[in-house]
């Protein structure tokens, strides 16, 4: 544990998703005055668990905060608590670091993206799969131009994933829950920002889910460059990863990231000329983020108070993610395609 990092915060919600940043606040030596929930049952087993000392089990955020006047606060409540966490810490002066998605509705991501303006506070939101180094891989070997300028996205996910509870019953489980994550990476990918989208779900035959728990989803970005996304979470046998199947094509070339292995690709290479051209292996450029997952976002936001370096998924980034997400629902249920808000 690190006895350099001077910071304190309150963590919010001591839901199950606590588990998995108790540990990386412990390892920054990050000082937790206090957990909040509404079940102070759940708050008291946490902090034994953990062994927190000197940490206040509490269920009321705003008094907390009054009190203790922490360097930022943890967000973890369920998405429809979002709005008002985060509105209650950044007026009470406090940075804030909350799971993904953002928000339930647009409208509240605006009124928290407007707060954190108002009082001068930052708000960023953990997204958690863009801290894995293969990830960073891919985002510098684009990055640095090796294929060319960047014209197509393919994503494909399926998994079957029997969770049993709330996801069971929600109306598009998919596309709220879990396909933000690969929206996400296409923009950290490159993709650019999203313009419109034409999106299909459905739930298909033999599905144990409620809600429609498959889609297809195409994304014109602002670029030129389409992201394709395919996925289910009901579909049984060979699996994707949990991150993706990725194809990404430039105009120089193409490189494929698929079941968590490392990136690869093929580029032109001699005289362009022939119905298929000669083609050479991608140079690929390795990057590895400081740490994985929730401890990346947690060390981007531990920077920020140091230095004042902005996250990368502050909150007038992130809101772009969340508009894809409301705006492809929105066209499945239109049955057309529908233009992205700008944020």
């Amino acid at each position: 544990m690190s006895s350099s990092t001077p910071f304190s915060a309150v963590v919010c919600g001591a839901g199950g998703i606590s588990n998995a940043w108790f540990p990386p606040l412990q390892a920054e030596g990050v000082r937790v005055a206090a957990v909040v929930d509404l079940r102070l049952e759940s708050v008291q087993t946490q902090i034994a668990k953990y062994g927190l000392a000197d940490c206040e089990a509490a269920t009321d955020l705003a008094a907390t905060l009054k009190k203790h006047r922490p360097d930022f606060v943890l967000d973890l409540t369920i998405p429809e608590a979002h709005c008002a966490v985060t509105c209650t810490a950044l007026r009470a002066g406090c940075h804030v670091i909350g799971e993904k998605p953002m928000a339930a509705t647009l409208a509240q991501a605006r009124k928290m993206v407007r707060t954190a303006e108002q009082t001068g506070r930052l708000y960023m939101v953990s997204q958690s799969r863009r801290w894995e180094p293969r990830h960073y891989t891919v985002r510098d070997t684009v990055g640095a131009g090796r294929l060319g300028t960047l014209t197509t996205l393919n994503c494909d996910f399926y998994i079957g994933a029997h969770f049993g509870g709330f996801r069971d019953q929600m109306p598009s489980p998919l596309i709220l829950d879990m396909a933000i994550h690969h929206f996400d990476l296409a923009r950290f990918f490159g993709a650019g920002t999203p313009v419109a989208v034409y999106a299909h779900e459905f739930n298909p035959h033999g599905s144990w889910y409620r809600g429609d728990v498959a889609a297809t989803c195409i994304f014109e970005m602002e670029n030129g460059a389409v992201f394709t996304y395919r996925g289910s979470w009901c579909a049984e046998g060979c699996p994707t990863s949990w991150h993706g199947d990725w194809r990404l094509v430039g105009d120089r070339g193409t490189l494929i990231y698929e079941q968590d292995q490392d990136p690869r690709g093929q580029l032109l290479a001699g005289p362009e000329e022939g119905f298929n051209r000669p083609l050479k292996e991608l140079e690929i450029t390795p990057g590895r983020p400081p740490q994985n997952g929730m401890h990346g976002a947690l060390l981007e936001m531990l920077d920020f108070l140091r230095t004042g370096k902005t996250p990368q998924t502050e909150c007038h980034d992130n809101i772009q993610s969340l508009a894809m997400v409301l705006a492809a629902i929105h066209s499945a249920k239109l049955k057309r395609r529908v233009r992205i808000p700008v944020t």
